[in-house]
């Protein structure tokens, strides 16, 4: 185990972003209940959606799959559809697109601000230059980036988006945190991931970064290092130099 705590001295620092560097975990989570809890209904689908099967089947995948993961869970096969089908479409992926709705109206009305200590260390790795870069499973990355005002602070921004055109398999695989660290220029093994999603920290650990840090915000600190996660923390405020 990497006996070091001040990320300075790794080769990059690589950010999950929502629950990590913002608080809009909170708002996929909202937005994922409410969808869930009117298309149960709809369809008589039993046990009823509970924040469990956030964390078990949606935090840190790609939205597409977590739909497909909730759905499997209550013995629900449905056909996955394009990503361009219609909030209205019963496919996966419409079903996908109409959570984002949910999500995009909240953003849009509320707005979102970085957490302070999480802002704290990346002014501190900014200053020292060290690599940082954000690895996220959302393809609202760039947007809730945006929309805190923080899009400039990193070059490399590797999102759903990203992943979708490249062909990535989604977290807990390796592939989007082997590919961030590619595009950054640094080596895993010397590099730091960041996490809040046990998905999230397997991803990172297959991809075999020298130190994962996990952030509870949820997910049970136990669970993040049952998936591999290094060190464990409430806040990225802990780890300011």
């Amino acid at each position: 185990m990497p006996q070091t705590e001040d990320l300075r001295t790794y080769a990059g620092v690589l950010f999950d972003l929502d629950g990590v560097i913002t608080p809009t975990a909170e708002v996929h989570m909202h937005a994922w209940a409410t969808m869930f809890a009117e298309l149960f209904a709809e369809w008589n689908i039993t046990p009823p959606y509970t924040e469990a099967d956030y964390f078990t089947h949606l935090d840190g995948k790609k939205r597409y799959d977590g739909v497909a993961s909730v759905l499997r869970s209550r013995n629900v096969e449905i056909p996955w559809g394009d990503p361009s089908d219609p909030v209205t479409a019963d496919t996966v992926c419409g079903i996908g697109n109409r959570k984002n709705v949910y999500f995009e109206r909240a953003l849009q009305a509320d707005g979102i601000t970085a957490y302070p200590g999480s802002l704290r260390l990346i002014d501190a790795l900014e200053a020292s230059g060290t690599p940082i870069a954000v690895v996220s499973s959302s393809k609202n990355a760039e947007q809730v980036l945006a929309t805190a005002g923080i899009r400039d602070r990193f070059p490399v921004v590797m999102d759903g988006v990203v992943a979708e055109t490249e062909g990535l398999a989604s977290k807990p695989a390796p592939d989007v945190f082997a590919r961030a660290a590619e595009l950054l220029g640094v080596d895993p093994a010397r590099s730091v991931a960041v996490e809040d999603a046990t998905s999230g920290v397997a991803s990172a650990a297959a991809a075999g970064y020298g130190l994962i840090v996990g952030v509870d915000r949820g997910a049970g600190a136990s669970a993040l290092r049952d998936a591999g996660a290094h060190l464990i923390v409430s806040d990225l405020e802990e780890l300011v130099p």
